[in-house]
């Protein structure tokens, strides 16, 4: 039967590790430039790798890791390490690769992972699926994980209406404030990483 506790506590955790609201001026930084087409398409290809990595893991979570020997810290350290180049780029503006490639990157890399599906969202999904109880208590998890992606996807779908508003000068404004924002997510997921690596020595 379906567990309506088990869906908004996870639902509740995603929306704030993932942070729908805190997506958007990042989002803008990064699609800046593109037509409106492209920018709605590159939304649905994050949203649909961020998803194809929280099931994955999910599913095969531990597996994975442990096959890799990967610990979780590394995998935050990783992530953060990342999240920080995009940042310095965002916040310095020098976006000087090809157009082709950098959309491709954008959508994929760090919008999907690690920006939406990162470390936290991972752990979070791969600890409520051994903790479901039941086919009830598996069907509330994944509905809460598909509903969470519904809401990522509305969210950056509609926040091209805010490009609309602000126009280019407002667009850089908010590339820069990405730039910040998305340095200083990339700086905590490191000092978490690093802070877990030296509680478990």
């Amino acid at each position: 039967m379906f567990d309506v506790a088990v869906f908004g506590s996870l639902f509740l955790t995603l929306f704030v590790i993932m942070d729908p609201p805190g997506i958007t001026p990042i989002f803008l930084g990064l699609t800046a430039g593109r037509p409106a087409k492209m920018q709605r398409r590159m939304a649905f290809q994050a949203v649909c790798v961020a998803f194809g990595v929280i099931a994955l893991f999910g599913v095969v979570g531990h597996q994975i890791l442990d096959y890799l020997h990967v610990s979780v810290p590394a995998l935050m350290i990783a992530g953060g390490l990342l999240l920080l180049l995009v940042a310095l780029s965002l916040l310095t503006g020098k976006t000087d690769e090809p157009k082709q490639t950098k959309d491709v990157n954008v959508a994929l890399v760090p919008l999907g992972m690690p920006l939406l599906a990162g470390p936290g969202a991972i752990v979070a999904v791969i600890l409520a699926v051994q903790d479901a109880e039941g086919f009830g208590g598996q069907l509330s998890v994944w509905s809460a994980i598909v509903a969470m992606h519904v809401v990522l996807w509305l969210v950056m779908r509609y926040s091209l209406v805010i490009i609309r508003v602000i126009k280019d000068g407002g667009v850089v404004l908010v590339t820069r404030l990405a730039g910040m924002m998305l340095s200083a997510i990339a700086v905590q997921q490191i000092i978490n990483g690093v802070t877990q690596v030296v509680q478990g020595a």
